[in-house]
């Protein structure tokens, strides 16, 4: 199997999307919905690129699934399955913070063969293939290789249910007095994107879905970070973390 059509076809769809997303972007006021409670917001903008998506998708390779975050979930028969988060940073958007993008992967079974992550407004594209480089932009990228939490910085995420988010904040403050800050953007891909370029030394994050991580997650496992599952934490659910190796322990007896 080509790998390198896959990604391409990636970056393809993905860049589109990401074109008509960054119309949509600080024009009108968009029709909202509440989806899990009045924080989770969900934008007519996050609908209508994951269905230019899964139009594109279909039309190239008919005979593969599709998983989307706002509602396409198609088996296929081909053993091939999209998975596509159409506008990570839903509430980034909505608010005008520039910080969001578009996140397609395609899996076989459970491993992820090629995953692109693209932020329109920084008109940065980072892709990965299983048997190939990290890319940002075409060029190759290789990720922190820090071996002192102490100078680390870190970004997480919270979710949206208050008893989640009071779960978490006890984590990271925890966490605070430990490394160099830690940051909160908004976004899962792009964190990992992110993090994968060095622009982060390890990210973690409990509550985030297939749809936020497959891409990204590849991308930081090619660019030379350890890639983990977090164990569900009641009330917050499984996650992830990606850390330099030096550093993928000590930061696991923290958050995990």
């Amino acid at each position: 199997m080509d790998h390198g059509n896959l990604v391409a076809l990636a970056e393809e769809v993905a860049r589109e999307a990401g074109a008509q997303l960054r119309e949509a972007f600080g024009g009108v006021r968009h029709a909202v919905t509440s989806k899990s409670t009045p924080t989770d917001l969900v934008s007519e903008a996050d609908r209508t690129a994951e269905e230019l998506i899964r139009t594109r998708l279909a039309a190239a390779r008919p005979d593969d699934g599709i998983l989307g975050e706002e509602g396409s979930d198609s088996a296929g028969t081909s053993g091939l399955r999209w998975i596509v988060d159409p506008l990570d940073g839903t509430t980034n958007f909505l608010f005008g913070v520039p910080q969001w993008a578009v996140s397609v992967a395609v899996q076989e079974a459970d491993t992820t063969l090629a995953g692109v992550v693209y932020d329109p407004l920084r008109d940065e594209c980072w892709s990965a293939t299983r048997d190939g480089d990290a890319l940002l932009d075409g060029i190759r990228i290789r990720a922190s290789e820090r071996t002192d939490l102490a100078t680390a910085l870190v970004a997480t995420g919270f979710g949206y249910d208050a008893g989640v988010r009071a779960a978490q904040a006890r984590v990271a403050a925890e966490l605070l007095p430990r490394v160099r800050d830690i940051r909160r953007f908004g976004a899962a891909a792009l964190d990992l994107a992110w993090a994968a370029a060095g622009r982060l030394d390890a990210y973690y994050e409990r509550g985030t879905k297939l749809w936020d991580v497959a891409a990204g997650g590849l991308i930081c496992e090619r660019a030379g970070l350890v890639v983990r599952t977090l164990a569900p934490a009641p009330p917050a659910e499984d996650g992830i973390l990606v850390a330099p190796p030096a550093l993928i322990d000590e930061l696991a007896a923290l958050v995990g």
